[in-house]
């Protein structure tokens, strides 16, 4: 498994090849309106840790969610999450209800609720997908974005939990960022101070 390493973007933890010695925002960053603050992954989406998420995933191997969030962790040593980890709450991506019966279960909660001893920072079900919206997989950027449009809404009484709090949002891959950043901006909008993404892997 490879570990994400610097150098990589500041707001969507890509990370890049050569001698970088400062910080900076990639292209691709530059060109979008981005409402959480930073996203950072634990690991690159190959080999061994593409494995483990897609049987995590796929194979319903749930007690997998332990090591996941053993990984994720790793993440959070980045000093950009020190507000977070001191007052702020773990936000899962949701599955719409259809999805999640199908698969049993939520990928990004169950890692929330290995990962939130981990850190001592509590998780809750904050979001709800209103849509189920087509897989992701193939779409271009532009796709993807149309099919997020209001697909993600704050579910009764979240607004007053996540008041003023940073919030994580936590998701098992990272790839273009859109539904992160669909996500991010609902919480926005709902009160959050700030989002800041945290996943497993990289795409």
């Amino acid at each position: 498994m490879h570990f994400i390493e610097a150098p990589f973007c500041t707001r969507c933890g890509e990370s890049y090849d050569g001698a970088i010695s400062s910080e900076f925002i990639c292209p691709n960053c530059h060109q979008l309106h981005l409402h959480f603050e930073f996203a950072l992954a634990a690991l690159h989406s190959d080999g061994g840790a593409r494995q483990l998420v897609h049987d995590f995933k796929y194979m319903r191997q749930i007690q997998l969610a332990t090591e996941l969030a053993q990984l994720a962790q790793r993440a959070t040593h980045d000093t950009r999450f020190t507000p977070y980890l001191e007052h702020g709450i773990i936000v899962p991506v949701p599955l719409h209800w259809m999805r999640q019966k199908k698969r049993r279960f939520n990928q990004a909660e169950e890692i929330g609720k290995k990962l939130s001893p981990l850190i001592d920072v509590p998780w809750m079900k904050i979001l709800k997908r209103r849509r189920n919206t087509e897989t992701q997989t193939r779409f271009s950027r532009k796709k993807r974005l149309e099919n997020l449009n209001d697909a993600f809404a704050v579910r009764a009484g979240g607004r007053k939990k996540i008041a003023g709090k940073p919030v994580i949002l936590l998701d098992d891959v990272f790839t273009t960022g859109s539904t992160a950043n669909e996500c991010a901006e609902v919480l926005m909008r709902a009160g959050a101070e700030r989002v800041a993404v945290l996943t497993v892997l990289r795409g």
